[in-house]
């Protein structure tokens, strides 16, 4: 029988809250994972623009997401963690629809543009991992797709003009 190893006191300075069971997701409580969720809304948001972009359906995609992501939310959690992936399901699918729908109206095939906005979307769920920034990706994703809406309806002459003369 082995016995048991020895008391290592550094272990303490480095880990203090292992010691005691406790970890540091427990004392940040609900709101780490709250935006955990509303994160992998998000990136639900966005895979759920992706796979329907460029047609007709593409405008039910905020609503699919928002469903997903509450139904990943009581899957997985609880009804605040729920009410998080809804919200950043209509969010994240609102601002994605500017953004793919661009890339349609410029020339992008439909299914490049899906696995491009795939990747993206797991690239945003990773984010969230990261305390705080599903919070900032329900925000921003939005104001970025609004940001770009007002920038399209802009025409500019460009190059047009010199291909007159």
């Amino acid at each position: 029988m082995r016995p048991d190893p020895p008391e290592r006191p550094f272990i303490d300075l480095v880990l203090p809250a292992k010691r005691h069971g406790e970890t540091t997701l427990k004392r940040m409580g609900d709101w780490y994972s709250v935006g955990v969720f509303a994160g992998f809304g998000v990136a639900l948001g966005i895979v759920a623009v992706g796979g329907l972009g460029g047609r007709r359906l593409a405008l039910a995609a905020p609503l699919i997401a928002a469903a997903a992501g509450i139904a990943v939310g009581i899957v997985f959690a609880d009804a605040e963690e729920a009410a998080g992936g809804g919200v950043g399901g209509l969010l994240g699918a609102a601002g994605a629809l500017q953004i793919v729908g661009g890339a349609f109206r410029r020339g992008g095939t439909r299914l490049a543009v899906a696995l491009l906005v795939v990747a993206g979307a797991a690239v945003v769920g990773a984010l969230a991992l990261v305390p705080g920034l599903g919070y900032v990706e329900t925000v921003v994703l939005p104001a970025l797709g609004m940001r770009l809406r007002r920038r399209s309806g802009k025409k500019y002459a460009g190059l047009r003009t010199l291909a007159r003369d």
